[in-house]
């Protein structure tokens, strides 16, 4: 008969008692075990030993109460982790919450998207074991919810993308613009980098201004015929363009290039962080760029992610 060391719990002093656990399973060889002993369920302990230690350990009930709880706690041989090869972008259509991760470590999820975790933390000088981690807590967390525009059929996501963010694009630019070229005209002396934030602006208005009449006018009637055709049992001709996959290069193009000008923007602000002595116009400016670019990363993650992906697959199953 095995007998197994059991860690009587009860008896160690409640602020001695994790660490106590800690070191005895330290000390333990590998594939060899312990009980915990204790009067109430040591769940906790287990999601501390999961987020300090990995998957190093088996977690075993004997007893679960309602007066005692047993658990066999086994150390297993660490694991080599598999390198993570899920790209930004998928990961944010699996889980649109991590978009906030990676736009809290600057991290881009839409014209990027197409780079590993890894990899952009790499492009950014960002510690990729700090984005890994806040990755791996929101994964815990599964009490938050967020729209799936994953599951949305792609005529309403068409016109979600053009009334939500095609419409914020055309309200919002005017005014960027006379901000821009007003705080570059009134501090540009002083503060040189909002003359490069007012030119590059410039560029990422002019290139949505006429970037997005392309979608509305062109590719997303496309992409609706294609869905009516797959609801109807139909096939579809081949456009005049040849096949979808040329105006979503074009479309991804033009996104990139916004994309850049936009990090250039982040990067020259300082992250949208205004001087001490910035005025009230200044201050605006700064909040408005930072909302611009939330909006566009969204939007550029639809379109690139799960839209273009989707209408591609589409145009294949229903093309004549």
């Amino acid at each position: 008969m095995v007998v197994m060391e059991t860690l009587d719990v009860t008896k160690i002093e409640p602020q001695f008692k994790h660490s106590t656990i800690f070191q005895r399973f330290e000390n333990l060889a590998e594939n060899t075990h312990f009980i915990i002993h204790n009067d109430h369920d040591p769940m906790p302990l287990y999601y501390q030993m999961q987020a300090e230690l990995g998957k190093v350990f088996t977690w075993e009930y004997i007893l679960q109460g309602p007066e005692i709880w047993e658990v066999k706690i086994t150390k297993i041989p660490r694991q080599e982790e598999e390198e993570d090869t899920s790209t930004i972008g998928e990961l944010v259509v699996e889980d649109f919450r991590k978009a906030e991760v990676f736009r809290k470590h600057g991290l881009d999820f839409c014209c990027g998207g197409k780079r590993s975790v890894q990899a952009a933390c790499e492009k950014r000088g960002v510690d990729y074991k700090v984005v890994k981690a806040d990755l791996d807590a929101l994964d815990r967390d599964q009490g938050s919810s967020m729209e799936n525009f994953n599951e949305w059929e792609l005529d309403f996501l068409c016109d979600f993308i053009v009334n939500k963010h095609h419409k914020y694009v055309s309200d919002a630019i005017p005014m960027l613009l006379e901000y821009s070229a007003k705080v570059a005209r009134v501090h540009g002396e002083a503060h040189p980098e909002t003359i490069d934030i007012a030119h590059y602006f410039k560029n990422v208005a002019d290139e949505l201004m006429s970037h997005m009449p392309k979608e509305e006018n062109v590719l997303f009637p496309y992409i609706k015929e294609l869905v009516a055709a797959k609801k109807a049992g139909k096939k579809v001709e081949k456009p005049s363009f040849g096949t979808i996959v040329n105006p979503i290069n074009m479309m991804e193009a033009e996104h990139l290039e916004a994309g850049d000008d936009m990090e250039k923007i982040h990067d020259l602000s300082d992250v949208y962080q205004p001087p001490a002595s910035a005025c009230n116009t200044y201050r605006v400016l700064y909040g408005k760029l930072a909302e611009f670019e939330k909006d566009l990363h969204q939007h550029i993650h639809l379109e690139n992610n799960i839209l273009f992906k989707k209408a591609i697959e589409l145009e294949k199953e229903v093309m004549a």
